[in-house]
């Protein structure tokens, strides 16, 4: 049986999975790298609101400016190295208490970034399978299941190639399939009377892609937030569709969008930051 933390999640990724295709939806149509620019705008000035209500601004004003003179310290003195030493070790101990400062509006920000992250991630973090391609459905039992005999229902279009195929020494039980026609489908999973379902999407265009779905389990239901928890009490734990992996392309450079979404966000967090009066 789920907890209250688990269900309360549930509710919540539910909640995010409805804002953010309604707020990202209209951008799928545009360039990963355009898109992406766009969220790292939401982000930065987000996260601009968040140091301005939860730092000490006069304290990081005053250390950043500390360290400055410091720097300044060590290039004025480079031919007294006792000096120099002193202004280094200036600069390092104004860096940790900067590193202090700074982690009160990381701890506020973390959770919701979080969130945020494993949202985009579906948007993001996975390529669409094609038509012709073939493509493997696994689904994992749970520990203390003994012998299941699992039926795999598709439509048509979705063209499934192999019947169950349990591992050996594992609980662990795949299944090929091989799309023939783009869509977004719905697998079914029975185990006797019990059933359990499974979005797939068919499609090199942009959009939200589910990899995994799984029962219980709060870090997983944070990191495959895109459909409901599978049933209490079910013996099945998860059901995975293994999507690819391509990551964004960077003017030539194939790169995982996090890295992407991190740059652009600090870089628009530094361009924004005297327009909403903070020092970061």
């Amino acid at each position: 049986m789920a907890t209250f933390p688990e269900r309360a999640l549930a509710g919540l990724n539910a909640a995010l999975v409805t804002a953010f295709d309604l707020t990202l939806g209209p951008l799928m149509g545009l360039p990963p790298l355009v898109s992406l620019l766009l969220v790292s705008l939401v982000t930065a000035a987000v996260m601009l609101v968040v140091v301005a209500r939860t730092s000490n601004q006069p304290a990081m004003i005053e250390t950043k400016r500390g360290i400055q003179a410091a720097l300044f310290e060590i290039r004025l003195y480079g031919d007294q190295p006792g000096l120099m030493m002193r202004a280094f070790g200036e600069v390092l101990v104004r860096n940790g208490r900067y590193l202090l400062l700074s982690l009160v509006p990381l701890a506020w920000m973390s959770v919701p970034l979080m969130l945020v992250i494993a949202q985009l991630q579906a948007f993001y973090g996975y390529d669409g399978l094609r038509p012709g391609e073939p493509a493997l459905v696994t689904v994992q039992l749970a520990a203390d299941s003994g012998p299941a005999a699992l039926v795999l229902e598709a439509p048509a279009e979705v063209g499934l190639e192999t019947g169950a195929v349990r591992l050996a020494g594992s609980n662990e039980v795949v299944w090929r399939l091989r799309p023939t026609v783009e869509g977004a489908y719905a697998l079914t999973v029975r185990d006797g009377d019990a059933a359990v379902t499974k979005s797939l999407l068919v499609s090199p265009a942009p959009g939200r892609r589910s990899p995994l779905s799984v029962a219980t389990g709060l870090v997983d239901q944070v990191l495959y937030p895109s459909e409901a928890p599978l049933p209490a009490g079910s013996r099945i734990a998860s059901i995975e569709v293994a999507y690819p992996e391509p990551g964004v392309d960077l003017f030539g450079w194939r790169m995982h969008w996090m890295i992407v979404y991190g740059v652009l966000s600090l870089a628009c967090a530094f361009a924004l930051a005297r327009r909403f009066g903070v020092t970061i």
